[in-house]
């Protein structure tokens, strides 16, 4: 995979992300949900961070870590996504 490809894949997780993170509903109001949402959060705005910073490496791991934050929150019962969005998960 070249660079220009990595940068392509990494717009399009992220976007994806946006879409994700602004539909998510936290189901559970514990502070376990808070932190995983807190946890995602932060790391998809490491992600665009890195992403302004030319490092698309530390951008697509950010990005990755974010979404399995929102998946495992999903599969605990902490958060729910639109039903568009569910197939994009592990639950």
């Amino acid at each position: 995979m070249d660079k220009d490809e990595l940068e392509e894949r990494l717009e399009k997780e992220i976007n994806m992300m946006e879409i994700v993170l602004g539909s998510l509903k936290i189901a559970d109001n514990g502070k376990l949900a808070k932190e995983f949402f807190a946890m995602a959060d932060n790391y998809f705005k490491d992600s665009k961070y890195f992403m302004g910073k030319k490092d698309p490496i530390r951008a697509f791991e950010a990005v990755v870590i974010s979404w399995a934050y929102v998946d495992a929150g999903i599969k605990a019962g902490f958060f729910s996504v639109q039903d568009g969005l569910s197939h994009y998960f592990t639950t």
